[in-house]
């Protein structure tokens, strides 16, 4: 039995463990997954990543959470919420993402788990407003964002992508309390 922070009607959301790093890596190391960032990830950069989650968890009390099936607590990718501080306009904020095993895709799972973080966000956390960003080229992302409701706000160039032209011009989406 998994220890989970919270859980939707099909997921549950916990923090990382060791046993998710080989998997979040084959999941960080497919091209169709990672079609909309820069490059794959090495399982270095997986750990890394994982280690960032870890630490903002025991900071905040929130992260991009680890996402099990209910089902069958078989580990799916990630889903939740974390701070982005990269310079804008609009940042620091706190943001809500996904990444998902492509063998996950297509089952709604992306859409319900994003309403039950803004949820988490809104009535555990307090916070008032939250944002989701994606390359305006993410239309499946994009698509979520609409379906748990956010608005978008504007188009803008990342400045952690101005070296990929066909990444670098992202939307923003949010939603208020």
């Amino acid at each position: 039995m998994r220890n989970y922070i919270f859980k939707s009607e099909r997921l549950g959301f916990r923090n990382w463990i060791e046993e998710d790093k080989i998997k979040m890596f084959i999941i960080n190391s497919n091209p169709k997954v990672m079609e909309y960032f820069p490059t794959t990830l090495t399982q270095k950069q997986t750990d890394e990543f994982i280690t960032r989650m870890q630490t903002q968890y025991s900071k905040n009390g929130f992260c991009y959470f680890a996402v099990d099936k209910l089902e069958s607590n078989e580990f799916i990718g990630f889903i939740g919420i974390a701070e982005q501080t990269f310079k804008s306009d609009f940042t620091p904020c706190v943001d809500v993402g996904w990444r998902l095993a492509q063998s996950e895709w297509g089952k709604g799972f992306a859409t319900e788990g994003a309403k039950k973080c803004i949820e988490f966000a809104f009535n555990q956390i307090g916070l008032k407003n939250m944002k989701s960003i994606c390359p305006e080229t993410n239309n499946k992302s994009e698509n979520v964002m609409k379906k748990i409701g956010m608005k978008k706000t504007k188009i803008f160039n990342h400045p952690l992508l101005s070296k990929f032209k066909k990444l670098e011009k992202c939307v923003l989406y949010e939603i208020e309390k």
